[in-house]
This record gives C-alpha cells, sequence and structure tokens, in this order.
C-alpha cells in the first residue's frame, strides 16, 4: 500500500495525489509508520537490518520535529546497498554499532520510553513486503522496561570511546 499520504500529514504537507499504482488503504506498514510518528520525545531503535525508504523517512522527519532519536544496528549490515543508516548519521541522527564478532540481531523500538514495538521484523523493504514476518506493539511497563534497559545496556557498551583500534 502507498504510505505517502501518512508520511506527508507527519511532515506537516498536504498530501497531494501520488501516482504511484498502489492502493490507498490501510495495511501494516501504515500502521507501524503511525506508532513510530506518535513519538514526542523520545524514539530508541535496535536493529538488525534497516533498508526501508519509509521507515528511513519517518525517523528522519521525527528527528526534525525535536524527536531525540539513538539508534543500534550491525556493523556488517549497515553499509549494505539500500541501508538507511548512512542517511540518518547524515541528518544527524545518533547510531553506535557492534565491534565483536557474532551479530546484533535485537529488532526493536521504543517510543517515548512508554511503547515498545517488537518482533522478527526487520525494517526492510524485503520484510515488509515479501516475507513472513510478526510484530508486537505494548505499552504495558512491565514488558517495556525490560528493554529500555537492554537499549541502555548496548548504547553504553557501544560508545566509540569503548572502541579498540588495531
Amino acid at each position: 500500500s502507498c504510505t505517502e499520504a501518512v508520511l506527508a500529514e507527519a511532515a506537516g504537507a498536504a498530501a497531494r495525489p501520488c501516482p504511484c499504482p498502489l492502493p490507498r488503504e490501510d495495511c501494516a506498514l501504515s500502521r507501524l509508520l503511525r506508532r513510530l510518528l506518535s513519538a514526542r520525545r523520545s524514539l530508541d531503535i535496535c536493529l538488525f537490518a534497516f533498508s526501508s525508504p519509509q521507515l528511513g523517512r519517518a525517523v528522519q522527519l521525527l528527528h526534525r520535529r525535536g524527536v531525540r532519536v539513538r539508534m543500534v544496528t550491525d556493523a556488517q549490515y549497515m553499509g549494505l546497498q539500500g541501508s538507511q543508516i548512512g542517511l540518518l548519521r547524515h541528518a544527524g541522527i545518533q547510531v553506535r554499532h557492534d565491534q565483536e564478532s557474532g551479530y546484533m540481531h535485537h529488532k526493536f523500538a521504543i517510543v517515548d520510553r512508554r511503547m515498545l514495538i517488537t518482533g522478527s521484523l526487520n525494517w526492510t523493504t524485503q520484510a515488509i513486503h515479501s516475507n513472513r514476518e510478526n510484530v508486537l506493539v505494548m505499552e504495558d511497563a512491565e514488558y517495556v522496561k525490560p528493554f529500555l534497559d537492554e537499549f541502555e545496556r548496548i548504547w553504553e557498551e557501544y560508545n566509540p570511546t569503548n572502541y579498540t583500534f588495531f
């Protein structure tokens, strides 16, 4: 489905008719975008892979709106063709990555320290359009807190001042 109207509304722009042939109905991606775009203070993202242009635009919109955005990702996958990580960094968003072997394989986001979005979904066009994925959204503090704690732990662990170079 076309998500241009959701992104235009979030940017404060009038929704222009989109020329793409995709249907305009609500879909899983537009619902995910609306949840992310509900952020007012913070968005913490911990993802293995991130190449969806629509989700990348949403994250940049939040950053431009003054929402504090922090991202943790996997070093091996952040530089792949189509990755949004370089664009996010260029926009001024703080991004940290692992430095050891093995993958930083988490897939979750925390909106305003109160809403958890997690599941099997990598934020890639392939996963969104072709894979069988799951996404769970919850606002129960009992479940959000362990993910907040894990994000903060990894954020500090992946602090560039702690890196060793050979």
